[in-house]
């Protein structure tokens, strides 16, 4: 059975992404604090932007990577590689979104979810 996953521990696995992030130079980096809310899908979203296709692609590679150097933890599920446009990978108590900045603006998931606590990472 597996271990029950603690405040802590998404805590740390954000971090980590975020590590992951900056290591490709991802912009406009934000860690959305999701678990004062109310049937929340995951405890953080961790979002960013990058400038082109291959960006997208180094960034998730970064995060997954950084990851699984910490924390020993894969996604449990990864989405859009191939559209290049939004890149999603679900670690369950994290979500990353990685978006095209074009894209990310048309989504504007920071706005859907107003009541998260959000931190603005520095460049």
């Amino acid at each position: 059975m597996a271990k029950k996953k603690t405040k802590a521990d998404s805590e740390k696995l954000s971090k980590a992404v975020v590590n992951g992030m900056q290591e490709k130079k991802a912009s406009d980096i934000v860690v959305m604090d999701l678990r004062e809310i109310k049937n929340a899908v995951a405890d953080f979203f961790v979002i960013c932007s990058g400038s082109s296709d291959k960006q997208l692609d180094a960034i998730a590679g970064s995060v997954d990577d950084e990851v699984y150097k910490k924390i020993k933890e894969n996604p449990w599920q990864i989405e859009g590689r191939s559209n290049k446009e939004w890149v999603i990978l679900d670690y369950i108590s994290v979500v990353v979104h990685i978006f095209r900045k074009d894209r990310r603006e048309f989504y504007s998931i920071e706005r859907l979810w107003g009541d998260a606590k959000i931190t603005e990472i520095e460049d």
